[in-house]
C-alpha cells in the first residue's frame, strides 16, 4: 500500500467504542469508516480506553502484531478469534515517554510488555483502519478527575503535530445495569436521553467546567454512568485539542442498545 501519511495535524477524538457485534452494524460502522476516511490518514494512534484503568500512565506493548484481548464474554466465538496485526510503534512509546515526564504528579510512563489492546480500542480500529498498517500504541487511563485528565491531554497535544491520531475511547452514556434489553435497536431510556442532550448541549458551547460537573449537573446520573470510565476519556480528548473551550464536530450521534454513540472531534 502507498503511503499517504500526512504531514498535517491531525484532530483528536472522543469515540464511543461499542462492544464486538458493532463490527455487524452496518449503521455504525458505516459511520465510523467515513469518519475515518474523511480525516489525514495518520502516522500512528495512541488511543485511551474505558477498558485499561491502571496508574500510573502505563502503555502496552508496542512490538509488531500486539495481540488482541478479548475482554468481553458472552458473544459468538468468531470475535474471540480475530485478530488485527498492526507495525511496530516503539517510536510511539518513546514519545510518549518523552511528552508525558515524571512531573505534574504523573511519574514516569511504564511500559507493560505483554499488554495488548483491549477491544475499546481494537473494535473501532479494525473498523475505521481495517488494513491494520498504521502503528497503534495504547495508554492506561490514570484517574478519573477530570481536570487531572484535560492536563494529560495538553501533554498529548505536540504529538498531534507529528501525524499521532489521539482518541479517547468510551461510551458517552454506558449503564449497562440499567438496561431493560439487550437489542441494538433498543429504545434508548430517559436517563440515557437527558445524559446525552445534557453532553450534546455542553460540548456546543464548549464549556468543559459544566462537562467536568457532571456528576453533580448532569441529569441522568448515576444511571448513565454507575461507574465512570467511560465517560472521562473525553477529558483527554479535550485537554488535547488546542482550545478545549472550542466547540468541535459532533460527528456520530444516536443510540446503540438505548445508549448514546455520540462521539466528538476537536481540532
Amino acid at each position: 500500500m502507498t503511503d499517504q501519511t500526512t504531514d498535517a495535524r491531525m484532530p483528536a477524538l472522543y469515540l464511543g467504542h461499542g462492544a464486538p457485534p458493532l463490527l455487524d452494524d452496518p449503521v455504525w460502522s458505516g459511520e465510523l469508516a467515513a469518519w475515518a476516511g474523511a480525516l489525514p490518514r495518520p502516522k500512528a494512534i495512541l488511543i485511551v480506553s474505558a477498558h485499561w484503568e491502571s496508574a500510573p500512565v502505563t502503555l502496552s506493548a508496542s512490538g509488531p502484531g500486539t495481540r488482541l484481548v478479548y475482554d468481553f464474554g458472552g458473544f459468538a466465538q468468531r470475535y474471540y478469534e480475530m485478530t488485527y496485526d498492526t507495525p511496530d510503534a516503539s517510536a510511539l512509546a518513546a514519545r510518549v515517554a518523552a511528552t508525558v515526564p515524571a512531573t505534574g504528579g504523573w511519574g514516569p510512563v511504564h511500559q507493560h510488555p505483554s499488554r495488548g489492546l483491549d477491544h475499546g480500542a481494537w473494535v473501532p480500529l479494525r473498523i475505521m483502519y481495517p488494513d491494520g498498517d498504521i502503528p497503534v500504541l495504547q495508554m492506561s487511563l490514570p484517574t478519573d478527575d477530570p481536570h487531572r485528565l484535560l492536563d494529560l491531554g495538553r501533554r498529548l497535544r505536540p504529538l498531534r503535530d507529528e501525524g499521532v491520531l489521539v482518541i479517547g475511547s468510551g461510551f458517552l452514556t454506558h449503564g449497562l445495569p440499567f438496561l431493560d434489553e439487550f437489542r441494538i435497536d433498543a429504545a434508548a431510556p430517559g436517563w440515557s436521553r437527558e445524559f446525552d442532550a445534557w453532553a450534546a448541549e455542553a460540548l456546543a458551547r464548549g464549556d468543559v467546567e459544566e462537562l467536568a460537573s457532571y456528576r453533580s449537573k448532569a441529569p441522568g446520573m448515576p444511571y448513565a454512568h454507575p461507574t465512570v470510565e467511560h465517560f472521562t476519556p473525553l477529558f483527554v480528548t479535550l485537554g488535547a485539542a488546542s482550545d478545549p473551550e472550542e466547540p468541535g464536530d459532533q460527528v456520530v450521534d444516536g443510540y446503540w442498545m438505548g445508549l448514546s454513540k455520540r462521539s466528538l472531534q476537536v481540532a
